[in-house]
């Protein structure tokens, strides 16, 4: 998009309105594409994460708290 605005000024020879519009509407439009999609992207990675480090968190507390019984059960035989 801005290398369409880029070329047109150039053909043209002038920075007038109606030969940069064309390209810049196109930059702005892919930008609001890429927010669009980013942004969700990113709102659903850090839920995710945040699961796997919950999940994470109860697989070592339970993972210690069966230690801990297995050592009180068989530890002094």
């Amino acid at each position: 998009g801005i290398m369409k605005a880029c070329a047109a000024m150039s053909m043209t020879g002038t920075a007038s309105i109606s030969s940069v519009a064309p390209g810049v509407s196109a930059a702005l439009t892919a930008t609001v594409a890429g927010l669009a999609v980013a942004i969700p992207a990113l709102v659903g990675y850090n839920y995710l994460m945040n699961n796997v480090r919950d999940l994470t968190q109860q697989m070592e507390n339970f993972s210690s708290e069966f230690l801990s019984i297995v050592e009180r059960k068989f530890g002094g035989r």
